[in-house]
């Protein structure tokens, strides 16, 4: 990877790259880094938009990404301090800095994340490198259809996708490196880690990098 990837906890997530930094719902941070050229929000539940860390994440000009379903929600949370750009299922968008794509994130038998929502997932395409954020989504046709170099995939079952079936999806999709998410909070533990590791087939690298 030549982008420096961090999960810092649950799907708390933090790349920085010469592109800029970006965060994927930041939550329970344990500092405020106010270093954030970029936050993307996946869906609205609480472990996933958390509008105390996004400020401290946030600096001036800060540009905030949200599906197109909570726009309103995100403006009115956060007092309309950042510039928000909303994104739907299947839109695609070019940055001053990188582009990236939306994919459809949602549960095909659980209520938690229904389709009709239209939550997301994200794949950033920072230079040669994409590396797909799959948001909170079972294993569904079009996380099948990604394309990407990293996947940081949920393993922690319950609200997402089971350790098994994620590491079926990157298996499938076939990544350089897959990283686990979605743990270690509101449900998952390190034993859904070591299930996905031992499923993911040996060609693909699987990196544990949750730091609390």
């Amino acid at each position: 990877m030549s982008a420096d990837i961090e999960v810092l906890t649950h799907s708390s997530i933090r790349i920085r790259s010469d592109r800029g930094t970006i965060y994927v719902d930041p939550f329970r941070m344990r500092d405020e880094p106010h270093d954030a050229d970029y936050i993307f929000v996946t869906h609205e539940h609480y472990d996933h938009f958390s509008p105390g860390d996004i400020a401290g994440a946030a600096k001036e000009g800060t540009v905030l990404i949200v599906p197109e379903s909570m726009k309103v929600k995100a403006e009115k949370e956060t007092d309309c301090k950042y510039t928000v750009i909303t994104a739907y299922p299947g839109s695609s968008f070019e940055l001053d800095d990188f582009s990236f794509e939306a994919v459809p994130a949602y549960n095909r038998l659980k209520p938690f994340h229904p389709r009709s929502a239209e939550w997301l997932g994200y794949v950033f395409i920072l230079g040669d490198e994409r590396i797909y954020v799959a948001g909170d989504t079972d294993l569904t046709v079009e996380a099948r259809q990604v394309r990407c170099d990293v996947a940081l995939v949920p393993v922690g079952g319950t609200y997402t996708m089971n350790a098994k079936q994620a590491a079926e999806l990157v298996n499938a999709i076939r990544p350089a490196t897959a990283i686990p998410t979605h743990y270690g909070g509101p449900v998952g533990n390190e034993k859904d880690c070591e299930e996905f590791a031992a499923k993911v087939d040996p060609g693909i690298k699987v990196e544990i990098i949750k730091q609390y």
